[in-house]
């Protein structure tokens, strides 16, 4: 019998129950009064908080009990998610705190993943509110099933009964667009205890429960033991010459002898032994146990590889190369396709790239529209595609499946993203699966000694950018530095050989260039892009699709200095009517209003490439 996990026991399971509302609307408050209510609180807690808010005069301030750390006490905002356990009625609860703030959300994602039920706390007075709005959107996008509201802060209308209808009114509606199902509408005061386990005096009409009486009727988690083996494999273990794969039993059981395929490729073994660390050896294990499992024949499964039953049809996930996807997405610029991403999904690591946005959602009026990109904490519905196929079981309330988070080059979470099933290539569409580099740019930039960057110049037709150019090329090459022009002449007589010069072509051009650009930048070049670029609206372009480590140069030379200098003689065709649309002469050219850098290109050519070589080195210095 080997030995080799933590206890098997199978225990009662606590009842997750995530509390979410705008940052001013009392969450906090509520939190503390609840663990209060409860008496789920330390010996002495209670007079140090009171302390605390004397010498702070205030009343009670119930929410120092969650904002431990000093940046939140001297900011009064929640930073992280905290889980809390308390015990009502002899039955275990965990209380998930979920960050407020807009820059705090993506903590939420992961810390409310699980949970049972929530409770929206929405100020009475004001009503639903922008963040209101939001993490009602995560309510939907975690998938709860339980939502309790509690109009805080009642005191502050008087317990009105036609004002707090009104509130509820609008917040029933709300959620109804949603289709998020209100358990109970409770009227409150965190602060003053007004129906969290009592019942107001203030409130004499309400005939509604307290809310500790609504979490107490929230049904009891459903049982994941029934459902279809899944365990993600977290490592493989040696120990004297036997190899143990190792992971936590996501939903179903497995026992001494079940056929399993290992993860996509489809190699099947038997499970020889289920063994545990410290305990006695019994020969089954279920939902929520971490084990390991030695397999005959003893094969090697990767980190990530999906363990799930053999030989039968209904228990297989699914698995294909492009995910539907909802979105809500936390980065401070817009999601645009073509971005790639790692998929997390619980040990598994995907590259996958987003291959379309299927529709983005209105806040305003909760509908779902076409959209070239997804905003600043946007909720959207988008495809991902990746190179190989990726197993899963669809999003569903309640259970742990789908559950993906988008994470970017920095490591960074960016996005949570419950993979709603297969999407099918449309008719006539390729399938297209760009993949993204694993070597990540600060491997990148130590092997080169410096980090990587585009440098945009733009200016009249013979302002000089391409001399400026070459001249820098030259020498940051002789220092060392990993560098590439890609100058406007030189892409048109290969790469745009097939374009010309209307607004639509020049637009293309500098598409093009930008996404050339990009490539070079990802690994880990210093990119001089000499192209006239004469609008700003192509220029900005050209900025989306480069994204981090753009610099806009603006090579700043009198037109009257270009003209007489005109090397390839076209300003003199222009003003013949020889070419038409020449920038200067019969088009536009529209300077940059903010660039990063401006480049004199009036004096010394020399000194002129000297400030250049300076600022780059400064920008790409690591």
């Amino acid at each position: 019998m080997t030995d080799l996990s933590s206890s098997p026991r199978r225990h009662a399971v606590s009842t997750p129950i995530v509390i979410v509302g705008h940052v001013d609307h009392g969450k906090s408050t509520l939190i503390g009064r609840l663990l209060y209510d409860t008496d789920s609180l330390p010996d002495g807690q209670v007079a140090q908080i009171i302390e605390v808010s004397r010498k702070r005069g205030l009343a009670v301030e119930w929410s120092f009990l969650l904002d431990s750390l000093q940046i939140e006490r001297d900011q009064g905002v929640t930073v992280d998610s905290t889980r809390i356990p308390f015990q009502l009625n002899d039955r275990d609860y965990v209380i998930v705190d979920a960050p407020g703030h807009r820059q705090f959300l993506r903590n939420m994602i992961t810390g409310a993943a699980d949970a049972e039920a929530a409770v929206l706390v929405v100020d009475a007075g004001e009503g639903v509110r922008e963040q209101t709005r939001r993490h009602a959107m995560l309510l939907r996008l975690i998938g709860i099933r339980h939502v309790i509201v509690l109009m805080n802060k009642a005191d502050a209308v008087d317990f009105d009964q036609e004002k707090l209808a009104q509130t509820e009114r609008e917040v029933r509606a709300f959620l109804g667009q949603l289709e998020i199902p209100v358990t109970e509408v409770i009227p409150a005061s965190a602060r003053d205890g007004d129906n969290i386990a009592n019942r107001s005096e203030r409130a004499a009409w309400y005939q509604g429960p307290t809310l500790l009486e609504a979490l107490a009727a929230i049904p009891a988690p459903p049982s994941r033991w029934a459902l279809p083996f899944r365990m993600p494999v977290q490592d493989v273990y040696r120990f004297d010459g036997v190899r143990y794969v190792a992971g936590r039993i996501e939903r179903g059981t497995v026992r001494e002898g079940d056929r399993l395929v290992i993860g996509s490729q489809g190699q099947e073994a038997t499970v020889a032994e289920v063994c545990r660390w410290h305990a006695p050896h019994r020969g089954v294990a279920g939902s929520g146990e971490s084990i390991a499992l030695r397999l005959e024949p003893d094969l090697v499964p990767d980190r990530g590889d999906l363990l799930y039953p053999a030989h039968d049809e209904a228990a297989k996930p699914l698995c294909a190369p492009r995910l539907k996807t909802r979105l809500f997405w936390l980065r401070g610029e817009p999601l645009q396709v073509g971005e790639s991403f790692r998929l997390r999904l619980a040990t598994a690591e995907h590259d996958v790239t987003v291959a379309s946005i299927d529709a983005v959602v209105d806040l305003d009026d909760l509908s779902l529209r076409p959209g070239e990109e997804v905003p600043p904490d946007g909720f959207a519905e988008i495809t991902l595609a990746a190179s190989h196929n990726v197993l899963f079981d669809a999003f569903a309330p309640g259970m742990p499946d789908g559950r993906g988070v988008l994470v970017d080059r920095h490591q960074r979470i960016v996005g949570g993203a419950p993979l709603l099933g297969p999407a099918e290539t449309a008719e006539g569409q390729h399938a297209i699966h760009p993949t993204a580099s694993r070597v990540t740019p600060q491997e990148r930039s130590a092997l080169k000694g410096h980090k990587s960057g585009v440098f945009w110049m733009t200016g009249l037709p013979g302002s000089g950018k391409s001399t400026l150019a070459r001249g820098a090329e030259e020498r940051l090459a002789a220092a060392g530095r990993a560098v590439t022009v890609l100058d406007g002449d030189t892409l048109r007589s290969g790469l745009c050989s097939d374009l010309g010069f209307s607004p639509e072509d020049r637009r293309e051009n500098i598409r093009r260039a930008a996404h050339v650009a990009k490539i070079l930048a990802d690994a880990g070049q210093i990119v001089l892009v000499a192209l006239v670029s004469p609008l700003a609206e192509d220029r900005a372009i050209a900025q989306r699709i480069i994204g981090e480590g753009w610099h806009e140069v603006f090579v700043n030379a009198p037109q009257a200095l270009c003209e007489k200098r005109d090397p390839k003689g076209l300003y003199a065709q222009a003003r013949d009517g020889r070419i038409s649309d020449f920038t200067g002469v019969s088009a536009p050219y529209e300077a940059p209003q903010k660039p990063d850098i401006v480049l004199p290109a009036d004096g010394d050519e020399q000194a002129c490439i000297t400030e250049f070589v300076t600022v780059v080195n400064r920008a790409v210095s690591l």
